[in-house]
């Protein structure tokens, strides 16, 4: 058994998707809504039995691996190192040659924060960092648990140390952890007398840092107060927020992200038992950021420091949110202090203050009109320019509509003129959700006639001594995909050959004489996956039906795939009717009329 088969025979699916998702038992199964899309019906369904979920909403599924993949954006390798300390499985190390390059980067980065972290505990030269930290009354424990770290005041300690644990140049280079020297004669230590913040991603691997100057240096520093990792094969500052890795479980617990701007707000914050808290080190978040942060809440509280830059982060980063449709709020801490500031010194000011944060609409209107002249036409617009541009990237037409309603009010106005403005400005800015496009008529027929034959084919399943009633009825040419007329001409043969087992479907059997009956090994696993997913959709949408109910639901999905199909054919041989008498084409005229004739008899006993 390799790695990957023991983890999973090791872990239950059913407990790790908890540990994401709040699942209901549902007959044999459980159910939940999906936590990759907005949905208001559950159609998110993990089967204990197999092993497998599948969300029959946006067509995502698999195992226990694509579904940490899926929910904490990694790789199969990163999924596999996050997985394997739960089961129990003690990943066995490769040689250098064998092993992937990002798994090395992982572990020299690791290293090097561990390296750090023992400095900062242990060595002479940090006393002065660990006098600062105790100054932030950061905690033993708190330093402990985020292994805040300590860079001598060297050009190649940390070189040295990753070396001699097998590193190569190359390597620490990547990493980030060195800086190539002039001409490119060597490396050197890009953290120096630093204390060193470690970088996270989602599933806690160790992927940056960012270094703070010692305070007593801060004046003769040239690089900077803060120095970052520069973007790696590992690290895209874009994608990550620090701290999520810690905060995650109680966002979701909490249905809520609180923002901030820097590290030390999100450590302090941490460490005053506010842990729903992540950082956007000093920049706007991104999309990407967004988007983590919308696989466990719909709700972001912003808390930006209020100067220039920090006012600027903040308005790009709502801006990538509201486009994303996550609820907005702004907490607004007392004094105009940072919340680092804020907690320190006066813990309960910073908690109500999040208490009260303030919808972020209801907060650009109390900034925009406080002390407005409402006579003064230039102020008027400049003020309801200041509004439509936040209103423009809404995804939601319905909060839409409640602003300009209220902008309206406020600058009394037309709803109309306001509109206009919008529009036009949504045609300049070019802002489209994505999400918010309705569908087509062609994609709308394209998931209907999916949906159907998955219905038929599940049921089929599930009530096997049904299927002789399919058989009479539907041939493989009715389905629309090949991949469901392949399905069922396999099903249709393993029907025909296995006369003693008609009456109940039994799945490991019928995978059993799939794999007697098919080369081609990944069709094999695409059939068997197929099977897996229409047995889940069976339990899901026909657990616990009656029989009549049964009969007549399949005789329903029936009868408008044979509709369909025979619709289809009527345009094509209307269509080669038209050729063949512009072609004057009599014999093939008189055999196309035969058949068209055939198929409106059916059409009219369908209809009947």
């Amino acid at each position: 058994m390799d790695q990957k088969d023991e983890i999973k025979t090791r872990l239950d699916l059913v407990e790790v998707i908890r540990e994401y998702v709040q699942l209901k038992a549902v007959g044999v199964n459980f159910q939940a809504r999906c936590p990759f899309h907005n949905e208001k019906t559950p159609s998110f369904i993990v089967s204990s039995e197999r092993q497998i979920w599948k969300c029959f909403g946006c067509g995502k599924g698999g195992d226990v691996f694509s579904f940490v993949m899926e929910i904490e954006g990694l790789s199969f390798i990163e999924a596999l190192r996050q997985l394997a300390p739960k089961a129990g499985v003690v990943l066995q190390r490769q040689n250098t040659g064998e092993i992937s390059r990002r798994n090395r980067l992982l572990d020299c980065l690791e290293y090097a924060g561990h390296y750090f972290h023992e400095i900062l505990i242990k060595g002479d030269e940090a006393h002065s960092a660990r006098e600062y930290l105790s100054q932030r009354s950061l905690s033993a424990d708190i330093i402990s648990e985020f292994k805040i770290g300590y860079s001598l005041d060297s050009w190649d300690s940390l070189y040295n140390a990753l070396r001699n644990q097998g590193f190569n140049d190359n390597e620490i280079f990547l990493a980030g952890l060195t800086v190539k020297k002039d001409k490119g004669l060597g490396y050197y230590d890009r953290f120096r007398g630093r204390i060193m913040f470690p970088i996270h991603n989602v599933s806690g691997n160790l992927v940056a840092f960012t270094a703070r100057v010692r305070p007593e240096r801060e004046k003769e520093e040239r690089q900077g107060k803060y120095i970052n990792s520069p973007q790696s094969p590992v690290y895209d500052k874009s994608k990550i927020l620090f701290g999520l890795y810690k905060a995650k479980q109680a966002i979701r617990s909490e249905d809520a992200a609180i923002v901030v701007e820097g590290q030390m707000d999100m450590i302090t914050s941490y460490q005053a038992g506010i842990k729903n808290v992540v950082a956007s080190s000093g920049t706007a978040l991104s999309s990407d950021q967004i988007k983590l942060l919308k696989r466990y809440t719909g709700n972001v509280l912003f808390s930006f420091d209020m100067d220039a830059a920090g006012q600027m982060a903040a308005q790009r980063g709502i801006i990538q949110a509201l486009q994303a449709d996550v609820n907005i709020k702004v907490i607004q801490v007392p004094g105009g202090k940072d919340p680092d500031e804020c907690i320190r010194h006066d813990f309960d000011s910073w908690k109500k203050a999040v208490q009260k944060a303030q919808n972020i609409m209801d907060y650009y209107f109390e900034k925009t009109f406080a002390g407005i002249n409402l006579s003064d036409m230039a102020q008027k617009k400049q003020a309801a320019a200041k509004i439509l541009n936040v209103v423009v990237n809404i995804s939601s037409p319905i909060e839409q509509d409640t602003w300009i309603r209220r902008l309206s009010d406020v600058l009394m106005v037309q709803e109309e003129s306001l509109r206009d403005i919008l529009q036009k400005g949504r045609v300049k800015q070019g802002v489209v959700n994505k999400q918010a496009r309705s569908m087509t008529s062609e994609n709308v027929l394209v998931v209907r006639d999916q949906v159907l034959a998955e219905s038929l084919l599940a049921l089929a399943l599930k009530f096997f001594h049904y299927f002789d009633l399919i058989l009479n009825t539907i041939t493989p040419e009715m389905f629309e995909y090949e991949k469901h007329r392949v399905f069922y001409k396999m099903l249709v043969f393993y029907y025909n050959n296995n006369t003693y087992q008609r009456e109940v479907f039994n799945n490991e059997h019928f995978k059993y004489w799939l794999k007697n009956n098919i080369k081609d090994e990944q069709d094999l696993i695409s059939l068997s996956n197929l099977v897996d997913m229409l047995l889940l959709l069976a339990d899901k949408d026909f657990y616990d039906v009656q029989e009549t109910v049964v009969k007549r639901e399949i005789q329903r999905i029936m009868m408008q795939l044979k509709k369909k199909y025979l619709s289809n054919k009527l345009m094509q041989i209307e269509r080669q009717l038209t050729t063949a008498e512009q072609n004057k084409d009599q014999a093939n005229i008189t055999v196309l009329m035969d058949s068209l004739h055939k198929i409106l008899i059916d059409l009219k006993s369908l209809n009947q």
